[in-house]
């Protein structure tokens, strides 16, 4: 699949699931997406002034709990459809901007933001390197990168488990319940030709982050990755 077929299927995927989006959500990961954003939360330390960039910010519920801190939150996505939800979501929230854009090629200038989120939407991306860079070029130095991602647990019989349920059991509920098996196969798609703990942690440091942290989720399944823009000196 070429990068431009990618991020056409994506496009739709996104447009067409968006109604169903969040309902949806927290029925196929049984609202552990929730507790994993809350405890990824716990380890981060926003204060009221900073500006953050919610990349792939989807219907806005991380972009919401990120501007609850009182930093001023601008959240990014290419699905208009997932936007127009966020909107309505986020509609009494003075300090959220949302802006339609390509998580590709970030709109923003150099060295702007204290933090840069983005959940559950790296491995829909044709080029993770690529976007990684731009995420590192529009961190602050002394800023931090913040990956929340479903992963591939290490433990085989785990891994047995995760394969069934997001392979065969997450489709079929998407198409039972929502009418959409296509799109939600497309998930365990992405997700099972997604880079490993230590593989996103290596490309991050090769990409010039520093004191990379990596936070495992429900036994294995997801993963936050924390990681610094260093600070250079002349």
């Amino acid at each position: 699949m070429t990068i431009m077929d990618k991020e056409q299927r994506v496009h739709k995927i996104f447009n067409t699931i968006s109604d169903d989006y969040d309902h949806m959500n927290n029925i196929i990961s049984l609202n552990q997406h929730t507790l994993w954003r809350n405890k990824t939360m716990d380890h981060m330390f926003l204060e009221e002034g900073m500006e953050v960039l919610d990349v792939c910010c989807g219907t806005g519920d991380w972009t919401i709990q990120l501007a609850l801190s009182g930093a001023e939150t601008t959240g990014l996505d290419f699905s208009e459809n997932m936007l127009e939800v966020a909107e309505v979501k986020s509609a009494e929230f003075d300090n959220i901007s949302l802006i339609h854009g390509n998580a590709m090629d970030l709109p923003f200038e150099d060295d702007r933001f204290d933090y840069v989120t983005i959940g559950f939407g790296l491995r829909n991306l044709p080029d993770y390197q690529a976007a990684i860079e731009d995420f590192h070029r529009v961190l602050k130095p002394g800023g931090t990168l913040v990956i929340l991602e479903t992963s591939t647990p290490e433990n085989s019989l785990i891994n047995y488990g995760f394969e069934v349920y997001f392979g065969k059991i997450m489709p079929a509920l998407g198409g039972l319940i929502a009418k959409k098996k296509d799109e939600y196969t497309w998930l365990y798609e992405s997700t099972h030709s997604f880079l490993s703990k230590e593989a996103l942690k290596q490309m991050l440091i090769s990409t010039g982050f520093t004191n990379v942290k990596v936070l495992p989720h429900t036994l294995g399944t997801a993963a936050t990755h924390f990681a610094i823009k260093p600070i250079t000196e002349d």
